[in-house]
């Protein structure tokens, strides 16, 4: 790949994801703020207004967890119809993107993707919305992930008489992807009466170092996910006098854990061939093989950071598949 190639998307994919990168630079400030009041009016979301509540195929509530953090997660079930002849179905725990910062469940990127998910598996979805940078940082966002598990654990009823929370995914994108790395790091440290979490969903993670790699200097002035944001992302997030170097951000460099003894879940990782963090993806990809766990890797050569958000893109389809494929595998090894 040169660095002057670039990938074949529709024109409105490029348009979307411009106006993305335009949200964070329009409220990013310098000192590393946020204009949240500016932000909350260009960041259209999706309420649970009565008419959004329930579709021909799958019904949402929001369900508050803790109201002091504003931890809390958007529940979709799908229909009757949709599971024909399921009588249990797994729970994916999902965690959106946005460098810590941005989104939550109601973002319109992430409803719909949610709702494709459930659509699709079929599975009971629970998306979180956990607390942002740079007003809670690090590790507050680790913490709300095992919060949202232990309350899951002890409130199953909530997810409907189908919801089987023995066949558990954490799945994740971006900064998702990263929390739930770090999420099932700790899960080994619980326990849980009744919850399994029995495989994980890593989509393009963000993972970064102080290092400049050979994808982020190619990649160096793609929109959403550029040297200039990511480091401004690591910067809001990591503890004051830390680098990119830090264990939560490079969790392969200098500053590892061995996770060798630790029960990590088996992992599907989502790479793209346009994404700038993809050589962090795959030293990620690398350090689990290393360190004896189970890790698939499905590389999208044209590709870029976040590109699931279009269901029309054929590539989003091939994914939807492999995650499907990789759930009743992961599901069949506990029967």
């Amino acid at each position: 790949m040169s660095s002057t190639s670039k990938p074949h998307l529709p024109w409105k994919v490029r348009f979307s994801m411009s106006i993305l990168s335009a949200i964070s630079d329009i409220t990013g400030r310098s000192n590393g703020t946020i204009n949240r009041r500016l932000l909350d009016f260009i960041d259209w979301k999706i309420p649970l207004i009565p008419k959004f509540k329930s579709f021909s195929d799958i019904s949402s509530s929001d369900v508050m967890v803790n109201s002091t953090h504003n931890l809390w997660f958007r529940l979709f079930i799908p229909s009757s119809t949709t599971s024909t002849a399921i009588s249990s179905l797994p729970v994916i725990i999902f965690f959106h993107g946005g460098g810590f910062a941005y989104m939550s469940p109601s973002s319109i990127p992430y409803h719909f993707l949610c709702r494709l998910f459930c659509r699709s598996f079929p599975a009971i979805i629970v998306s979180v919305n956990y607390r942002l940078t740079p007003e809670h940082r690090f590790p507050s966002q680790y913490e709300d992930g095992l919060e949202i598990l232990k309350f899951l654990d002890n409130n199953s009823d909530i997810l409907g008489k189908s919801a089987d929370i023995t066949k558990c995914f954490l799945a994740g994108d971006s900064a998702g992807g990263n929390l739930i790395h770090h999420v099932a790091v700790r899960i080994s440290l619980e326990r849980f009466r009744v919850l399994k979490v029995i495989g994980m969903v890593s989509m393009q993670p963000f993972f970064g170092g102080e290092e400049r790699t050979e994808s982020e200097i190619r990649l160096k002035g793609v929109p959403v996910c550029s040297m200039d944001k990511t480091d401004w992302y690591w910067k809001m997030f990591l503890p004051d006098g830390s680098n990119r170097d830090h264990q939560s951000s490079n969790v392969s460099g200098p500053n590892t854990m061995d996770i060798s003894e630790v029960d990590y879940p088996n992992t599907l990782l989502l790479v793209g061939g346009f994404d700038p963090l993809m050589d962090w993806q795959k030293r990620y990809y690398e350090w689990l093989r290393k360190s004896g766990k189970e890790v698939e890797l499905v590389e999208f050569t044209d590709m870029i950071h976040a590109f699931y958000y279009f269901s029309d893109l054929p590539e989003t389809s091939q994914f939807i598949s492999k995650v499907k494929d990789f759930m009743i595998k992961q599901m069949v090894k506990m029967n």
